[in-house]
């Protein structure tokens, strides 16, 4: 069969170009690395998602190699890479059909008119490659609101000091909320903080072919039974292969993209389930398949025109990898400290939390010690969450600190005490920081030149340096939530801030810019080089800002849909 348009990949980034190509009239053929399960799949098996990593590839099928900066005992520093296989460190974020987006928490905050302007706002940062969007706040808002819609965000407005200009309101009334919540708005308005709802994309009530959250209390790293999380194969691909214009192939790796002479696309070429060579073609064809693994995928795909990998004749593919800076913190609340009524309140389970802090957006205090300009820093976003995964949680207790500082395994009469301890006498309120990663030099991926995954194909090595000002950045917002849970009293409350990065998000790699000498794709998110190539997932980010990057590459991708869609009718035309 002739399609119109080939997707690798088929989450947040894939499925509204699918979605809206599909219900324009295209034939769209999805290939997707690993297998189509449904909410009959998605049942709250914990083993699954603590012991067993169920929706990723075996390390040692397919790996990644980290590159990490370490210091010889003189001081100087020196880059080590180690292949993922033996370090046990997953950088896959859900292979299945719908992508990671099935297994997020739905955090969906918008970018702010500043997050596009980052120099022209703060300035240049020395060591790290700044650079503003070719793309405004304005162009992007319609397609944020497109998503509530279309996805499903549940939420609504508050007035606070960040707060980022809207053209509608939330479309679906907020999810039931925790009762803690009503605490952490009280202690922060002592503070003179501003609390901020957070907007989930999770159905409030049903809506659109799906249920509502039936609020189990496994939402994150866990797919939805219920159809009530806007992945992108439940908000979006159900409704395309509805169509009977949407072809989606579960179990097929993307290894190559095929190139002629002149550098014209001639197909993608996979492996089908069974291992087999298999070559699929289109018109247009959309790499979104995760940050990483876009690059990876374009510097496999060299050819005469492109010796150096497809669309990377600038050098510039897999540069200006980032991540989210950041980290994490906690607090603990004990029972023996509280009334019945908020002991009943505290171990409620079920509804979001649904608090965040974004007071700091901007930062113009004199105390920090981080790089800014006019005495002002770009800050970040903080939120609240409870982890409520049982297994997870006593799999913390089987280590304890001894006299000596070290940590020791401890089994039988001293396990039973610990997990007795962690379940019934205290509950711990955590908070996630949110802070921009800078992109540098040291941040990037490459092909490894000896490992390879089980096919044989270079696997792609990923160099990790983090910038200093992400650190400051980032320990300056934990100290005033760390404030905040004092002030609500709590007790143990600490923070970690750390260069190491979550995998699960992840961006740029590909970033998009007018100078095709500086960027891989332009505006459109179109390749330089290669006219009928796009790419839509998060590799196109310059710059991340500093919230979670999902809902930001669902509007993306619907602004790129419509522009490949108009092409597509122009030439059919």
């Amino acid at each position: 069969m002739k399609y119109d348009i080939c997707i690798v990949g088929s989450g947040a980034g894939a499925s509204p170009v699918a979605y809206t190509l599909a219900n324009a009239g295209a034939k769209v053929l999805v290939l997707e690395k690993g297998p189509w399960l449904t909410e009959k799949e998605f049942y709250k098996d914990e083993l699954a998602i603590s012991l067993r990593d169920a929706y990723n590839p075996k390390l040692e099928d397919e790996q990644h190699v980290i590159e990490e900066e370490y210091e010889t005992d003189s001081g100087e520093s020196y880059w080590h890479g180690e292949a993922t296989s033996e370090s046990g460190w997953s950088f896959w974020n859900g292979n299945v059909v719908g992508g990671s987006s099935n297994f997020m928490s739905g955090y969906f905050h918008r970018l702010k008119p500043i997050d596009f302007r980052l120099k022209s706002e703060f300035g240049a940062i020395e060591g790290a490659n700044v650079v503003d969007w070719p793309l405004s706040y304005d162009e992007l808002e319609p397609y944020y609101a497109l998503v509530e819609q279309v996805v499903g965000v549940s939420g609504r407005v508050s007035a606070h000091p960040q707060q980022e200009p809207r053209s509608t309101d939330f479309p679906y009334p907020p999810v039931a909320e925790h009762g803690i919540a009503a605490w952490i708005d009280s202690s922060a308005e002592k503070l003179g903080y501003h609390t901020v709802p957070v907007p989930r994309a999770i159905l409030s009530q049903p809506a659109m072919g799906r249920n509502s959250c039936e609020y189990s209390g496994y939402c994150s790293s866990y797919g939805c039974s219920s159809g009530a999380k806007g992945s992108g194969r439940a908000a979006l691909l159900n409704h395309a292969v509805a169509t009977g214009n949407c072809t989606i192939l579960a179990h097929a790796k993307a290894y190559k993209v095929d190139t002629d002479k002149q550098g014209n696309i001639l197909g993608v070429r996979y492996y089908d389930k069974a291992g087999r060579k298999q070559m699929a073609s289109a018109k247009y064809y959309v790499l979104a398949c995760q940050a990483v693994e876009t690059s990876r995928l374009l510097l496999a795909s060299k050819g005469e025109k492109f010796p150096n990998g497809l669309a990377n004749n600038s050098g510039q593919v897999g540069k200006n990898l980032i991540f989210s800076g950041g980290g994490i913190g906690r607090g603990d609340f004990f029972y023996q400290d509280l009334s019945a009524e908020k002991q009943a309140q505290l171990k409620q389970v079920g509804p979001f939390i649904n608090r965040a802090l974004q007071d700091w957006y901007q930062i113009d205090d004199k105390a920090f010690t981080g790089t800014h300009r006019n005495g002002k820093a770009k800050g970040g976003t903080i939120d609240f969450l409870f982890y409520q995964n049982p297994i997870a949680r006593a799999q913390s207790t089987k280590w304890q600190i001894d006299e000596q500082g070290s940590e020791q395994l401890v089994w039988g009469e001293a396990l039973k005490q610990a997990m007795k301890t962690e379940f019934t006498t205290y509950k711990t309120l955590r908070f996630e920081v949110f802070n921009d990663w800078l992109p540098t030099d040291d941040c990037f991926v490459s092909l490894d030149e000896t490992v390879t995954d089980k096919w044989g194909d270079p696997v792609a090595k990923i160099r990790i340096g983090a910038h200093q000002h992400d650190l400051a950045v980032g320990e300056y917002l934990a100290e005033k939530a760390e404030k905040l849970l004092h002030e609500m009293g709590a007790s143990n409350v600490s923070s970690s801030i750390s260069s190491a990065p979550a995998s699960n998000l992840m961006a740029g790699g590909c970033r998009f810019g007018d100078d095709p000498a500086s960027s891989v794709l332009n505006k459109n998110c179109q390749a330089h080089e290669v006219e009928n190539l796009f790419i839509t997932d998060a590799s196109f980010m310059p710059t991340g800002g500093s919230v979670p990057y999902t809902f930001t590459i669902y509007a993306n991708a619907f602004r790129v849909a419509e522009h490949i869609k108009t092409r597509w009718q122009k030439s059919n035309s």
